[in-house]
């Protein structure tokens, strides 16, 4: 995803992804459909934020930058917006969409034919010969315009080596500081491309010791050069020794310092300040000034800064590009707000800026990860449409989508006409593939298509080897993940997050949730920050089995406890001289889970303790800033739906509090059944939620309505499913004639029969004729399009049966509840029928009961 290759386009006519019918007012269509989002009147970055980070902490993620809110007087909605990292993004990756495809500026030399000749000769001769080339032809050379051009042309072939002695004999030669210093500046600025940011400093010192450096433009370019490379505190430090040589700052300054932070991942609000520092400077922004300040709120998904800042543009009478577009949408869409997104994409023609290649590829990536692969997919259909060839990229993407949907057919035949196009499958081509296949089970297929990659002379890299670890590990195939991994260490690879926490997700998946927190404290003293999925993993284990297990002793695995050939492999690894400290702790862990594979004994552990080592993590997490998002709250309504005991699931959610009581006083609230006073409250929680991909967004409503139907809030939680159904959380989940319950949780699935069984008890009473045949579906069944859980039918099942509805399993079917319309009106006409079918809750607090303030809260001390 690095580049962006000559467009190609699409001439057969066969594929799946072009059979959408072409909308012919797509736009339009879509914005009708949709809620509108206008713009801000005027937002001024002049007004300075709240708690500057020191320039230590410049290199903070950009989740931190997400805590920059807008001004209170713009918001409109009674309860605080859910922090942006509460819609749980997935990915953390960002690709840049400022500069890609962006033809490239060349410094305007007018260089002679000469300086081509030599050009051609420093290419095609060893850098030995170089300087006796200069100098036979230093007599025709134009000076620095010349001379400029043969360092720019070698720094595009990566000959940096030779266009590092070409720079030292023209400042020889050159006797105008003025033209030395251009030089300098020029072989800085190549130096920064090449990422070779240690030689740029040293020509940079240099020419400053020798006094041709004192100019802003070589400054400009060092701080550009460690931009490049994501040293912003070194650009900073570069920055502010400029006021040591009595420089003023000018606009070039300022663009490539923010633009240096930027790329440096330095959190929103602080890039801000240096913008207010350049305004009080007298300094006026320019387009380049905004591109990079979006490009900052890109990587962090900081829409609403970006909207604002897009707003502003405009106040100032700042022409926005394409680029400007580009980079806004990729904030847009990183914040989940693809809605918001297609508007802005839909007014760019009318500016007379026309969607390309990367906006496409932008809005197409958006979708996808937000779980809308219809939406996607007619995107890509529309590029064809409007002759927009796709390229690696796209392709990449729309491959990812079908790996992901495991239309693996279409996803090779994707593959086949990138490479048709003269494109070869690249490291993000087969991360891709693997990943569909893996979470298919399709084990041989990873198998061989992890031996292909490595026959085409494809590189593995880092994300390569955690997925398919990953998925060896979730298949309980520990053997092959342990070849895996040692093949990975002889790569030279180091185990970044990404790996701990798909180890640490594997052992919390077979219940070894004591070593899953081993291997967390571990993971940190290897200096190894994790992130909100690491901690997800762990308090999602806490209770799903009741189990805990020892730690393992370094020695091995008991050989009755392991079946034999992971015995072996672990003692050859375990006793290797050439496995490390780390390596052992691994091992260890296939270790565990073969033994747990072949039936290692398990015991029991309290719930209440369980839910202090909840509160522990979470309290772990608020300490490294790290911030809960939809699915931490998912897990501890789970974790709190696992529990006994009323008393410790609601002081586990009260004490939450203290973190978030946005979410958890909902979630709190409803429990103890103050519903009255935080409906609202809740209200505006699920139009947060609604923002959430699908997946997200119903993993959220089945956690909730699990955990109040648990307890015994029933009419809580039918209110939530309710709540659920009409924001069509699940899609097609009824009808007149029949409901589907297969994406549902137990709980959630028992409310909403209730629910819908009261809505056919209101269509007999009001006179209205039943369908003939009615249907419960719970996707257990072998024609389901989703394999659900057995529980799920069997809760169902209970259900139906305890209320004496005439339900009966399908014969042919036997996820499918089914009854005639007749049998059904019969039984809803019964006269203690409605009364079953009506829901309470346990508990009820008057309306007037004042909800407790978080103020009464008391900390826990873990």
């Amino acid at each position: 995803m690095a580049s962006t290759p000559p467009h190609c386009s699409i001439t057969a006519s066969t594929k799946s992804y072009k059979n959408h019918q072409h909308p012919k007012n797509h736009f339009k269509n879509h914005q009708n459909n949709h809620r509108n989002h206008p713009l801000p009147r005027k937002f001024s970055l002049s007004n300075p934020l709240p708690s500057p980070c020191n320039a230590a902490k410049h290199t903070a993620t950009a989740a931190s930058a997400s805590t920059v809110r807008a001004p209170l007087s713009q918001v409109s909605t009674p309860f605080p917006s859910l922090d942006p990292d509460f819609s749980g993004r997935r990915s953390t990756r960002f690709v840049s969409k400022m500069h890609l495809g962006r033809p490239k500026t060349s410094i305007n030399t007018r260089h002679t034919s000469i300086a081509e000749e030599v050009l051609q000769l420093a290419l095609h001769n060893a850098i030995a010969g170089l300087e006796s080339i200069l100098v036979s032809f230093e007599s025709k050379l134009s000076g620095s315009d010349d001379y400029t051009f043969l360092l720019r042309e070698l720094g595009n072939r990566s000959e940096y080596e030779k266009a590092i002695k070409c720079f030292n004999f023209a400042v020889r030669r050159e006797a105008r500081r003025t033209e030395q210093g251009k030089l300098a500046t020029a072989m800085i600025s190549i130096l920064g491309r090449l990422g070779k940011v240690e030689l740029a400093r040293g020509i940079f010192h240099t020419a400053l010791n020798e006094g041709y450096g004192k100019t802003v433009y070589a400054f400009s370019a060092l701080i550009s050069a460690f931009g490049r490379s994501g040293y912003c505190d070194e650009a900073l430090k570069v920055f502010d020794s400029m006021k040591n040589y009595g420089l003023k700052p000018n606009l070039v300054i300022y663009n490539a310092v923010i633009d240096a932070c930027g790329k440096g991942g330095l959190e929103f609000k602080r890039v801000v300040e240096i913008f207010d520092e350049m305004l009080r400077s007298g300094v006026q922004p320019d387009r380049i000034t905004f591109n990079s300040l979006l490009a900052v709120c890109s990587r962090g998904g900081l829409w609403e800064a970006a909207r604002n800042l897009f707003s502003e543009m405009v106040d100032r009478g700042i022409d926005r590009d394409i680029f400007t577009y580009n980079t806004f949408l990729d904030a847009v869409c990183k914040g989940g707000q693809m809605d918001l997104a297609f508007e802005i994409m839909a007014e760019m023609p009318a500016k007379n800026i026309f969607p390309n290649v990367i906006t496409y590829s932008t809005m197409v990536d958006g979708y996808a990860k937000a779980g809308r692969f219809d939406d996607a997919l007619n995107l890509f259909n529309e590029m064809k449409f409007l002759g927009i060839g796709l390229d690696r990229v796209s392709y990449n993407t729309l491959l990812s989508i079908y790996a992901k949907l495991g239309r693996f057919e279409e996803a090779l035949d994707i593959c086949r006409e990138m490479e048709d196009s003269g494109m070869r499958r690249d490291v993000v081509t087969y991360n891709a593939l693997l990943g569909g296949y893996g979470k298919q089970g399709k084990y041989d297929e990873v198998r061989a298509l992890f031996d292909e990659m490595k026959a085409q002379k494809v590189s593995p890299n880092l994300l390569t080897y955690s997925t398919v670890i990953d998925v060896y590990s979730k298949g309980g195939l520990y053997d092959e993940a342990m070849d895996v991994f040692r093949e990975f260490k002889w790569a030279g690879l180091k185990a970044d997050v990404v790996l701990y926490s798909a180890l640490i997700d594997a052992l919390c998946k077979n219940g070894l949730v004591e070593s899953a927190v081993s291997l967390l404290d571990e993971m940190t003293k290897e200096g190894i920050r994790p992130n909100v999925v690491t901690y997800n993993s762990i308090i999602d284990a806490f209770g799903r089995s009741a189990t805990s297990e020892h730690v393992f002793d370094a020695g091995g695995i008991p050989e009755s406890q392991a079946d034999s050939s992971s015995s072996l492999v672990i003692k050859q690894c375990i006793h290797g001289k050439a496995v490390d400290r780390e390596d052992n702790r691994i091992v260890k862990i296939f270790g565990q889970l073969a033994a747990e594979k072949g039936g290692q004994a398990k015991k029991d552990c309290g719930g209440k303790r369980e839910i202090l080592c909840i509160l522990g993590i979470f309290q772990r997490m608020h300490e490294l800033e790290i911030r809960p998002n939809v699915v931490t709250f998912s897990a501890i309504l789970n974790a709190c739906s696992r529990c006994d005991s009323f008393e410790d699931a609601s002081m586990l959610l009260e004490e939450l509090r203290l973190f978030d009581n946005q979410v958890y006083g909902v979630a709190y609230g409803l429990l103890m059944g103050y519903r009255e006073n935080v409906w609202i409250q809740a209200q505006s929680l699920f139009d947060e939620v609604k923002l959430m991909d699908s997946s997200t967004a119903s993993a959220f409503y089945n956690a909730l309505t699990d955990m109040l139907w648990h307890f015994g809030q029933k009419r809580g939680a039918q209110l939530v499913v309710l709540e659920g159904k009409r924001r069509q959380v699940w899609d097609n989940v009824w009808s007149n004639s029949c409901l589907d319950l297969h994406l549902m949780s137990s709980g959630a699935a028992r409310a909403m029969v209730h629910s819908w069984l009261l809505n056919i008890h209101s269509t007999v009473f009001e006179g209205h004729e039943l369908p003939k045949l009615l249907s419960i579906l719970t996707g257990w069944g072998k024609h389901s399009k989703v394999v659900g859980d057995g529980a799920l039918r069997r809760a169902v099942e209970a259900l139906l049966t305890g209320m004496g509805a005439p339900f009966q399993l399908a014969k042919c079917n036997l996820g499918r509840f089914v009854s005639t319309g007749p049998v059904v009106t019969a039984w809803l006409r019964e006269s203690g029928t409605k009364n079953l079918l009506v829901l309470h809750d346990n508990r009820t607090q008057p309306e007037n009961t004042r909800f407790e303030e978080i103020s009464n809260l008391q900390t826990l001390t873990l």
